[in-house]
């Protein structure tokens, strides 16, 4: 890579930063001062990647604002930073040091810089999140419910009560926003026209998965972690492996897969014909959540409905 990259290490109140090749590193604030000391130390370097480290959430503003300022950013997974530091002997850890880890990642693997997402999409990709993580709760009180007795009973039930009225309030949210929105409203429709895909899904695809009708079959796979990765070794073949990507929009899929395989002819014949030829039946569902992505793709791409053949 000719041009020069930017590695940046985000804690909750600073910003380490190491520009790379030429090993300048510098420091600043986590708030809206240092952010705008940033942006003007940057923008005279003409870097082609600035890339944050994820951390927890610290990084969006960060991510968010460098976007907005016309720099080119991307956000790294920092699993893949650790191994990179390990590969290189970087055992020592710090935050200018991870900074310089980062930066020298970017150089040697030249991570895709995409759009990030918008503000609309980003607050529903929080409303989505959070209807979540109510339902993790809703199913934690009930697993309580069926131990507890005498007043933890009211305890609970009182507590699902909130819970449940503050799920059909936020699913009321993400439907006005989605149904209020002419762009999102299309993509529902078009998701939903798909058997085995219903409107939770959709929702979670649109606010998780932007990038969808944007990319090759390849390259969506890849970016939800549905594209197989391969074991071998001169004659050894291990098994093949799925992973990484964003666990959550995976896990909308095989959802939809799964009930694809009761629903829909066409998956349901494919899987059908997996499991004849020999194939386990999680290998068969996971091929068909492949498929199903894949269909889910082209159809935003091509802004067709399903038709059935």
């Amino acid at each position: 890579m000719d041009t020069r990259v930017v590695g940046i290490d985000v804690s909750k109140d600073r910003l380490d930063v190491h520009v790379a090749p030429g090993g300048e590193a510098f420091a600043v604030s986590r708030d809206a001062a240092g952010l705008e000391v940033l942006v003007e130390r940057l923008r005279p370097l003409s870097p082609g990647t600035v890339a944050v480290e994820a951390t927890g959430g610290f990084e969006t503003v960060v991510a968010a604002s460098l976007c907005a300022a016309g720099l080119p950013v991307v956000v790294v997974n920092p699993a893949q930073v650790r191994a990179y530091a390990q590969a290189v002997g970087k055992r020592a850890k710090t935050d200018p040091i991870d900074a310089a880890v980062i930066a020298g990642f970017v150089l040697a693997t030249g991570p895709e810089v995409r759009p990030l997402p918008d503000a609309a999409t980003r607050a529903l990709s929080d409303m989505v999140a959070r209807r979540r993580q109510i339902i993790a709760m809703i199913v934690a009180e009930r697993q309580r419910q069926k131990r507890a007795a005498g007043r933890m009973q009211k305890s609970i039930l009182r507590l699902l009560k909130a819970l449940e009225k503050e799920l059909s309030e936020i699913d009321a949210d993400i439907g006005d926003a989605v149904r209020g929105s002419p762009a999102w409203r299309e993509k529902e429709d078009l998701l939903a026209s798909v058997p085995g895909i219903g409107t939770r899904i959709a929702r979670t695809l649109i606010a998780d998965l932007p990038e969808l009708g944007s990319l090759d079959r390849r390259q969506v796979a890849a970016l939800v972690g549905l594209a197989p990765y391969t074991r071998q070794s001169g004659q050894w073949r291990g098994r093949s492996f799925i992973g990484g990507g964003r666990a959550k929009v995976r896990a909308a899929i095989f959802m939809g897969a799964m009930v694809a395989v009761r629903w829909n002819p066409t998956l349901r014949a494919f899987r059908n014909r997996l499991v004849a030829a020999g194939k386990p039946r999680l290998v068969a569902i996971i091929a068909v959540a492949r498929k199903l992505l894949t269909i889910l793709n082209a159809i935003i791409r091509d802004k067709r409905p399903w038709q059935t053949a």
